[in-house]
């Protein structure tokens, strides 16, 4: 064989480097988080929203929705529509800025296995991507872009 000439699995591994390289550059551990931060944050926050009016007045529907649909053990209805209502809203908001956000994350963790146990015990493909993106989070943290790295909250 010539030494000159480059074997097939010299250059497949040349490419796989190449890609290896290329890939950890695009998808840093700082960009998953950051996805999975924006992610996550839309699909609770846009599900928050459908339960006020205006900033943050709770609708009718919504005491309604939790006393029949969202109806869990333990809490009122009432008192079970204000706190996911604003854990809707809060942890969120502080996952987009990256404030607390392992915190907030294990949060709307909790919030998805009450929902997935007590509400929609059949919807385990979609609350299981919600807990992939949130556990990235819990065990990733905020990454780069966030105010957890330039607070240095960990």
């Amino acid at each position: 064989m010539d030494i000159t000439q480059p074997s097939s699995n010299n250059s497949r591994a040349t490419v796989r480097q190449r890609w290896d390289q290329v890939a950890t550059c695009l998808i840093s551990d700082s960009t998953l988080s950051l996805v999975a931060r924006i992610s996550v944050a839309a699909i609770f926050f846009l599900s928050g929203r459908t339960k006020v009016e205006g900033l943050l007045t709770i609708t009718p529907g919504t005491y309604e929705l939790f006393r029949s649909e969202y109806a869990l053990p333990l809490l009122s209805p009432h008192l079970a529509a204000h706190l996911a209502t604003y854990a809707e809203h809060v942890f969120p908001l502080l996952l987009i800025v990256g404030l607390f956000s392992r915190l907030s994350a294990l949060a709307l963790l909790g919030m998805t296995a009450v929902i997935q146990v007590f509400v929609y015990p059949d919807a385990w493909p979609t609350h299981l991507s919600w807990a992939g993106l949130l556990l990235v989070i819990i065990g990733r943290g905020a990454g780069a872009w966030s105010l957890d790295r330039l607070l240095r909250i960990r």
